[in-house]
């Protein structure tokens, strides 16, 4: 008995070793190799297990990979809600990888090659699977996807312009199980020198040609038809003073007075970041309007919008003309369940008592075009989509987002949620791919980092550095965004084929284990 409990304390260990090894495959760690051993070890851990045994272990795993890489929800400056919803959160995602450990440990590279090629083949799809599920249930929660570990990969992943993200994280899982089974190989059959090598075979050489192809893809720069100079200003504002209304007039007077600073250089287009703006009131208005009118400069800022007496509230993105006169707004169509809503509150009102808020905001329900029209400066206008908080983590949402038409994406965040943490870097790198998947850059405003621009090949080319040569500090940045007409890619036009068909390979595989479990 004790022998026994032992090897189940030591296979639980393990597996909080591969969630811990995952984790640690993203930012700030961001060791991208970790992400090709981590599945693999999971499946290792359950090897010759029961269905039972082999859930609670992917459950371990995925549990220590949340909790670890989450961490930062503690730095909320909340009493109380952030403990609980770090466990609760963290809980809550670790079923998915106690799904994906059920339903592959049953034939863990068991049979012949082409029956041990195929189990890898299926267990990547199914991760694949559940990742869909888990950008869509319950609002979505799209974060750290195992293949955004290797967003600085720049030429591998280039084929999410064709799959979206879920293609690297098929290729990233098919590569561990498929590692697994050559290991395997080399314990069964340790007479022979080479039995690992088929095994390896088939995903080495895809990452090899895919890496090829999206170097050449890379390399093959077009010169920008026209560049769009913006400004982007990160205040740098404590979460615990944008809740305090009695800074607001010196936290908005900080504001101008960094805006007013950066606007000597003839700027196109000027742009706030989420939470920026502590009050959109008249006074507020008349300012901004003043700004905007002295400098002859379009501005794209974040505010609460109250379109009518007795309507909802939204949290909005406003497009200024350089006349003061406001030329569009979008509403936020996803909104962060606990953070922006509070779900089934009309039922159960205590829900308050676990949330940072009170009461909720409603949610956009289209994308919205900015026009930002540039007179006789050759490219008449440019056109941008925004992008409020954590929007630019679904892919979906981005797609539906960038038309044939759209020369660029904006994000505009408050990740001074989280302090001076990882989340800032692991938004940056979810948004990575969103450039990617569209062909388009990605400009994102934040007020405590990572602000910057991506390229439309997913490339980080420009990070705001405060004074002292941190991402967190305030101050603000210029850059030339290169315009470029462009096609749209495969994804834009054709949406989640592959990530749709993972979900009904994966259904297959959930319909197959059930039929088994069944019989025997």
């Amino acid at each position: 008995m004790k022998i026994l409990f032992e090897k189940a304390a030591s296979r639980h260990l393990a597996a909080i070793g591969a969630g811990l090894l995952l984790a640690a495959a993203f930012p700030k760690a961001g060791i991208a190799g970790f992400a090709w051993v981590a599945p693999a070890l999971m499946l290792a851990c359950a090897h010759k297990k029961t269905g039972r045994e082999s859930f609670w272990i992917g459950y371990v795993a995925g549990l220590s990979f949340w909790l670890a890489s989450l961490y930062w929800l503690l730095l909320i400056p909340v009493t109380g809600f952030p403990i609980l919803g770090w466990i609760a959160l963290g809980a809550f995602l670790a079923l998915f990888f106690a799904v994906w450990v059920w339903l592959l440990a049953g034939k863990i590279g068991e049979g012949n090659w082409v029956q041990r090629t195929l189990w890898s083949l299926l267990g990547a799809a199914v991760w694949v699977a559940l990742e869909m599920i888990r950008a869509r249930i319950f609002s979505g929660f799209p974060w750290s996807f195992i293949g955004v570990s290797q967003f600085q990969m720049t030429p591998l992943i280039q084929i999410a312009s064709v799959t979206g993200v879920y293609g690297i994280s098929f290729l990233v899982v098919w590569a561990s199980l498929s590692l697994f089974s050559g290991v395997r190989m080399i314990f069964s059959k340790p007479d022979s020198r080479f039995a690992w090598q088929p095994e390896i075979f088939l995903p080495l050489f895809a990452v090899a040609g895919l890496f090829a192809v999206g170097e050449m893809k890379v390399r093959k720069e077009i010169p920008p038809a026209s560049t769009l100079r913006v400004t982007l200003i990160q205040p740098s504002v404590p979460q615990t003073m944008i809740w305090d209304s009695g800074a607001n007039s010196n936290r908005f007077q900080q504001l101008l007075a960094l805006s007013e600073s950066a606007l000597t250089n003839q700027t196109d287009l000027l742009v706030w970041p989420e939470a920026a703006l502590p009050e959109f009131d008249e006074a507020s208005y008349i300012a901004i309007t003043n700004l905007i009118r002295a400098h002859h400069v379009w501005m794209i800022f974040n505010a609460d919008d109250l379109p009518a007496a007795n309507s909802p509230d939204y949290n909005a993105a406003f497009l200024f003309d350089p006349d003061g006169r406001c030329a569009a707004i979008y509403h936020k169509q996803n909104l962060v369940v606990f953070g922006e809503y509070i779900p089934l509150v009309r039922w159960m009102p205590f829900l308050k008592w676990f949330t940072p808020i009170q009461s909720g905001y409603a949610s956009g329900n289209e994308p919205v075009q900015f026009e930002i029209n540039r007179g006789d400066s050759g490219w008449p206008s440019a056109r941008t989509s925004p992008l409020i908080c954590f929007e630019d983590t679904f892919p979906q949402l981005a797609r539906k987002s960038v038309q044939g038409d759209t020369d660029f994406l904006v994000n505009l965040t408050n990740d001074g949620w989280f302090g001076d943490s990882a989340e800032q870097w692991q938004h940056m790198a979810n948004a990575v791919f969103r450039a990617v998947e569209n062909g388009v850059p990605l400009v994102r405003c934040c007020n405590n980092g990572v602000t910057c621009w991506i390229d439309a090949n997913g490339r980080v080319r420009e990070i705001f550095r405060d004074k002292a040569g941190g991402v967190y500090g305030p101050g603000a940045m210029t850059i030339e965004l290169p315009l470029q007409k462009h096609e749209r890619t495969f994804y834009n036009r054709h949406g989640d084929w592959f990530g749709w068909s993972c979900v009904g390979i994966g259904f297959l595989v959930f319909t197959g284990r059930i039929t088994r479990r069944k019989k025997n």
